[in-house]
């Protein structure tokens, strides 16, 4: 087999991965993952077949794995380079370093998903299948768990409505969703391949036979349980919508922290405030570009009376600063008197340099880059006689962690400012991950955002309204709060985590028992 041959799966699995991240947003073809999880699929497949002692087995694997991993991080997260360049002052060369070997590290869960597969491989289909989406799961949870944890572009985010496995998000959560996908993936490929054998033997005789029949019909189950979980309301309303106003400033990142540039950032968001009145009016994260305490007090006097003539509460992000640091936070100004909320899971490298990495800070411009996090635990904000739970940026691609001021939490409010990735996919990506949110906790998602896509998102995962990117503009709507909990609020990530690690756990057991190395 010459050098062409032995790369040409590789080169197939890191297209397939690329081409994963049109099923996320902003293209949304959702059923795609389940084609290039199939193609996965059938690639280590091939490889746990072919000839060779476990450790060259294994190394296949992991190649394979490691090539859809590195095709889609590096196609799906390539924003990273442009926060590093072309806001973060680093070089170039460096930047695009950064970037190969930040997307390089993510690639090693896929990398170990296909190794293991392909070491402990069972003979039936079904089994395979299992098998195949319990090691995907737990690599994607691991990922967004282990070093502080990087969920984006967990495969289940791409099932948000209209794909009938959005159903199961506020049974299972977004992991249990990938969990589904990639059985769907595995399913559907065995399907095909004994389908494709059965044709060219005995044509459409060929196709009457349980090895091709059983996984399509598990495959229509599956859809068909999603599209029955969607009727169900898990949640119900408590007492009458309110009315909100969110705030997009549209300030260029790249201007925003200059001081000349302060007095600026504090009319524009002023004047929207003012022509945009509401009960609960919501601005970005660093809305304001200072310490609260460097904010002049008339103008915070200003916002208060504004949210005071609507007998109602405003929201705006800003540092915080105390004795033990400064943290990333938001406060509430109106007839609910001052309260805040402080960012409690920091973004490496973004938001805190962890330790070892201080001479990073040399090579990038990132102002307020060392944050201390608020406590895991805070109560919601009680603002226009609702309960809020308050989450800032990155927060909400932790599902775990939203989760925690609920059900007493009857709304949820993100604020973020995603200026750093430019005109990327990065926004659109941020506003699928708050949809996934929605539908797991069965509450509303506000969205509040410097440059965009500032939005409002239903209890339904759909999206109400959103205004456009690099806009200044408020939108506004009516808000319902719920009451109550989907299961996920109740169990979380756990049962979908566990089921994965048994099978795992099953499968080795059985491979390592019947054939011993």
């Amino acid at each position: 087999m010459n050098v062409r041959e032995r790369a040409a799966p590789y080169l197939i699995a890191a297209l397939l991965g690329a081409a994963s991240v049109l099923a996320f947003a902003p293209a949304g073809c959702f059923a795609l993952s389940w084609l290039t999880l199939g193609g996965l699929f059938l690639l280590l497949e091939k490889t746990s077949q072919a000839a060779g002692n476990p450790a060259q087995t294994m190394r296949r694997g992991a190649l394979s794995g490691a090539a859809f991993g590195g095709g889609l991080f590096v196609t799906g997260v390539s924003w990273i380079y442009v926060s590093l360049s072309v806001f973060g002052g680093m070089p170039p060369p460096l930047a695009a370093l950064a970037t190969l070997l930040f997307c390089a590290v993510l690639a090693l869960y896929p990398a170990a998903a296909g190794a293991l597969y392909v070491r402990f491989v069972p003979h039936t289909g079904w089994q395979r299948s299992l098998l195949f989406a319990a090691l995907w799961t737990i690599s994607e949870w691991l990922r967004g768990w282990m070093l502080t944890g990087f969920p984006w572009l967990a495969t289940g985010y791409a099932q948000t409505p209209p794909s009938p496995l959005a159903g199961f998000a506020p049974v299972f959560g977004v992991y249990g969703l990938s969990f589904l996908s990639a059985l769907l993936a595995a399913l559907l490929a065995q399907s095909a391949v004994e389908g494709r054998s059965g044709w060219r033997e005995k044509g459409i005789s060929g196709l009457k036979t349980a090895a091709f029949l059983a996984p399509l019909g598990a495959t229509l189950l599956i859809l068909a349980g999603g599209s029955l979980l969607s009727t169900i309301r898990w949640t119900t309303a408590d007492g009458p919508p309110i009315r909100v106003s969110r705030l997009q400033g549209n300030v260029a990142q790249d201007l925003k922290w200059r001081p000349e540039k302060f007095n600026d950032s504090l009319r524009a968001y002023y004047r929207l405030a003012l022509d945009n009145p509401a009960q609960l009016t919501v601005l970005p994260e660093t809305a304001l570009p200072a310490f609260l305490e460097q904010v002049p007090v008339d103008y915070l006097d200003a916002l208060k009376q504004l949210a005071e003539r609507e007998r109602g509460d405003m929201l705006f992000g800003i540092a915080l600063g105390g004795t033990d640091g400064y943290s990333n936070g938001a406060v509430s100004l109106g007839v609910s008197g001052q309260q805040r909320y402080s960012k409690s899971h920091l973004v490496p490298f973004g938001e805190f340099v962890p330790p070892g990495f201080s001479w990073f800070l040399a090579l990038v411009n990132i102002p307020m880059s060392d944050f201390t996090p608020g406590a895991k635990q805070q109560a919601p904000l009680s603002l226009a006689g609702r309960q809020i739970a308050v989450n800032i940026c990155y927060e909400d691609a932790f599902g775990e962690e939203i989760i925690r001021a609920l059900p007493g939490a009857g709304i949820l409010v993100n604020l973020s400012n995603v200026a750093w990735f430019g005109d990327s996919l990065a926004p659109a990506q941020h506003l699928q991950i708050a949809r996934l949110r929605a539908l797991e906790t069965g509450r509303m998602m506000l969205r509040a955002t410097n440059t965009g896509m500032t939005a409002i998102v239903g209890a339904d995962g759909q999206v109400r309204g959103v205004l456009p990117p690099f806009t200044r503009a408020a939108l506004r709507g009516e808000v319902q709060a719920y009451t109550g909990s989907t299961p996920y609020v109740s169990w979380g990530n756990w049962p979908v985590s566990a089921l994965s690690l048994l099978l795992i756990a099953f499968f080795i057991r059985r491979k390592t028992v019947s054939s011993p190395i």
